[in-house]
């Protein structure tokens, strides 16, 4: 059913079918031109991690189409299914043995956001046990507190948690520390959140379905170390 055509002229393309990849709109890593929260074509999808992605398939002869879906949708929807991948994913110890992993891509910081006028303040994750907090489905930051018994709202996407602390309804939101304050100002022209505390750092990967051949990921992890040793990776950390 999957179609992927074999370049022979290539020592790396080794697998027969087409490879998926599938994404969600979490800017500045991913994000989609046309401003919707999904797109169905590569040319449609850009960000630092994105990027990342598209170099290392440069690299490769392999056949594959990106696409950017809701990120609780895509990662169940990876999981199972042959020559799927999902980016970009924290690898977390949970994590570990639910896919294959390509990378390191970018790193994430687990932050906790609080209102402009907001005097909050935190010496350590303990004290925010008493509060709010704003969360998504299937964000490993936000599925991480709840497991710590934190009070985590969820929403599908992250995009309305910074009006949910203006408006009182959450007292923090947990995001990536780039991420907080650029989808506040795209989204609702929020500006000025304040980052009342850092308290975790993990990288991001590629996430490959189980089933896909190891010998697959195996040339993707060859075709991200071509464009570390390019400088193509360096180049689009320092663009961004």
């Amino acid at each position: 059913m999957l179609a992927l055509w074999m370049m022979v002229a290539s020592p790396w393309a080794i697998a027969d079918d087409r490879l998926y990849i599938f994404t969600e709109n979490y800017p500045p890593y991913n994000a989609s031109t046309t401003g919707q929260n999904f797109a169905h074509d590569k040319e449609d999808i850009t960000g630092i991690c994105t990027d990342m992605v598209k170099a290392m398939m440069a690299n490769l002869d392999y056949d594959y189409v990106m696409k950017m879906r809701a990120w609780s949708r895509s990662y169940d929807w990876v999981q199972g299914r042959e020559n799927h991948a999902l980016f970009c994913t924290a690898r977390t110890e949970e994590r570990e043995s639910a896919f294959q992993w390509v990378g390191p891509l970018a790193s994430i910081k687990w932050t906790l956001f609080a209102a402009p006028d907001s005097d909050i303040t935190l010496d350590n994750l303990a004290d925010a046990k008493q509060y709010q907090i704003a969360g998504y489905k299937g964000d490993v930051m936000s599925d991480y507190l709840v497991s710590e018994g934190f009070d985590v709202t969820m929403s599908v996407s992250g995009e309305q948690n910074p009006r949910r602390l203006i408006l009182g309804q959450a007292d923090l939101w947990v995001t990536d520390g780039l991420v907080g304050p650029l989808v506040a100002k795209e989204t609702h022209d929020i500006t000025g959140l304040k980052p009342v505390l850092v308290f975790r750092e993990t990288p991001m990967y590629l996430a490959v379905s189980v089933q896909t051949d190891p010998a697959v990921v195996a040339d993707l992890q060859r075709g991200l170390d071509k464009a570390h040793a390019d400088g193509e990776i360096d180049r689009i950390v320092s663009q961004n």
